[in-house]
């Protein structure tokens, strides 16, 4: 982050503004971070960088808790929880993400872009489990 020393926060891009923030959270080496919808507004690099991050982070044995409306960044997740209305709905672990489609989508969520592809290579006949892919 030392590149962005003498940079006014106005000239920062919003994929800098938010690993700036990041890393001012990590300077204070909190065990949980709590980041509501870190890659809202940001292009698909500031993306990918958030998801890197994000990743190092749990590597390093931070629980992060990841808030979201982006269907496609229920990959991150270890855990997912859903909420209605403020309520949890159901809380399942990524690896029965796929048992759980017809829920997401009996509920009104959309379902992740992947899911959509392995649903339809599967009805072409083509062998394809979810953790081939993500």
């Amino acid at each position: 982050m030392s590149e962005f020393i003498n940079k006014e926060a106005y000239d920062l891009s919003l994929g800098q503004k938010q690993r700036i923030t990041i890393a001012g959270v990590l300077a204070v080496e909190p065990r949980i971070i709590v980041m509501d919808e870190p890659t809202a507004m940001l292009d698909p690099e500031g993306k990918e960088d958030v998801a890197k991050i994000v990743q190092k982070l749990k590597e390093r044995g931070l629980t992060i808790v990841y808030i979201t409306n982006i269907i496609d960044e229920i990959f991150f997740a270890d855990k997912i929880v859903l909420l209605e209305k403020g309520k949890i709905m159901n809380i399942f672990e990524r690896d029965e993400l796929e048992n759980n489609i017809d829920l997401l989508k009996k509920k009104g969520f959309t379902v992740p872009k992947v899911i959509d592809v392995m649903e339809k290579l599967r009805d072409k006949g083509i062998k394809v489990e979810l953790n081939d892919i993500v």
